[in-house]
């Protein structure tokens, strides 16, 4: 990951599906000037609600990290430990530093 990506590692909640699930999840994100969004990435841990999830067609995601953060992206296929990636633009599910947009 590069320098100025931030990121997160450790347990979560993930709501998918209408199901609340304790999972561990490695999100990173970083704000991209071009679209002037912010984008994140990564996986959550192989868990078999989330996988049922999955295969019943739900892509719509939304990981709540401590401390209340929250960010919802689309679930992809699983990989081949059983986890799955995800992925999101703007608000991820994790705390970033604030920025003034008035600074120079």
């Amino acid at each position: 990951m590069g320098d100025d990506e931030e990121e997160y590692r450790g347990p979560a909640v993930v709501v998918v599906g209408g199901t609340e699930t304790e999972v561990e999840v490695h999100v990173a994100g970083h704000f991209d000037p071009l679209t002037g969004a912010y984008r994140w990435t990564g996986r959550i841990a192989a868990d078999p609600a989330v996988s049922a999830a999955r295969a019943a067609g739900t892509t719509a995601v939304r990981i709540r990290t401590p401390g209340g953060h929250e960010g919802e992206g689309v679930l992809g296929d699983p990989n081949l430990w059983g986890g799955h990636p995800v992925s999101g633009t703007g608000r991820p599910p994790f705390p970033v530093p604030e920025v003034d947009p008035t600074e120079d």
